[in-house]
């Protein structure tokens, strides 16, 4: 794979809405440093995500320094929403994992709540290393998770997102495509690789930080989310259906878990070491 590097990095201090896409990042062994460290849930602890609340993909949330949040949403003015202190927590049901976090202020909670049109509170993961597993079948003992659908850091590929959207045109949804690598709320993009390549890899590099390439991303509902607009459609699900079915997955992407850790720059290095 001569040539192959990292295209473009990407994390989200709140899970669900808008990210950022610095220049560089740190990769910490739950994942990139400010990802996925909060969410919002409903009285009954469960994680809210834009499968159910497709609004959450027009909000968005700025990570502050000291790790911090400003959220802002269409109609809504923006807040500041500070780390919690030691405190009580609650239990967060985040896909049949139960994660303790610190509960933030009251007027977070009305924030989202008035936002969403439903009753939503925002926690806060405040322990990484120790809060959450990833799942023992495909983790090493102690290695840990934020609040990520579940590994630390999702890897999609320019050329596959090419062949996928080849594909999307050949389709009866072919007005949808083609569709931008934002549907996939990847962390690390890679280009200079052949498409579907990376069903092959079982260990990788960026720069100098290696990570174990978990399993295939399943994907869902979200994926047919406009990102700009919260109107859904039926693609990539439909031709993904037709042409990447895992058993019973749709698949794009790698989830990884990271072997060290560093800091990753746009247009370091990629390779294949498995």
């Amino acid at each position: 794979m001569p040539n192959s590097a990292l295209h473009s990095i990407h994390y989200y201090p709140l899970k669900a809405v808008g990210g950022h896409a610095p220049r560089e990042a740190v990769v910490e062994p739950w994942g990139l440093a400010g990802d996925r460290r909060w969410v919002v849930i409903d009285g009954d602890g469960q994680v809210l995500t834009q499968r159910p609340h497709p609004r959450l993909a027009l909000a968005a949330a700025e990570l502050l320094p000291g790790g911090g949040i400003r959220v802002s949403a269409p109609g809504r003015d923006a807040l500041t929403v500070p780390v919690p202190g030691p405190g009580a927590t609650v239990t967060v049901d985040i896909w049949k994992d139960k994660v303790e976090a610190v509960p933030a202020e009251a007027e977070a909670h009305a924030w989202f709540s008035a936002y969403l049109e439903t009753d939503a509170r925002l926690v806060h993961l405040d322990d990484p290393r120790t809060r959450r597993a990833i799942d023992p079948a495909y983790a090493k003992d102690g290695e840990t998770v934020s609040f990520a659908d579940g590994f630390p850091l999702l890897l999609t590929t320019l050329s596959s997102l090419d062949a996928l959207n080849s594909l999307i045109a050949q389709g009866d949804h072919s007005d949808e495509g083609p569709l931008p690598m934002n549907r996939f709320r990847p962390n690390v993009v890679v280009d200079g690789t052949a498409p579907w390549a990376e069903d092959d890899w079982s260990r990788i590099a960026i720069g100098e930080v290696t990570f174990r390439v978990a399993k295939p991303c399943g994907r869902c509902v979200v994926t047919t989310t406009d990102q700009r607009s919260a109107e859904r459609g039926k693609e990539p699900l439909r031709t993904l259906a037709k042409h990447r079915r895992f058993g019973d997955q749709l698949v794009f992407g790698q989830n990884l878990v990271p072997e060290t850790t560093g800091s990753i720059r746009i247009g370091d290095p990629f390779t294949v070491l498995d």
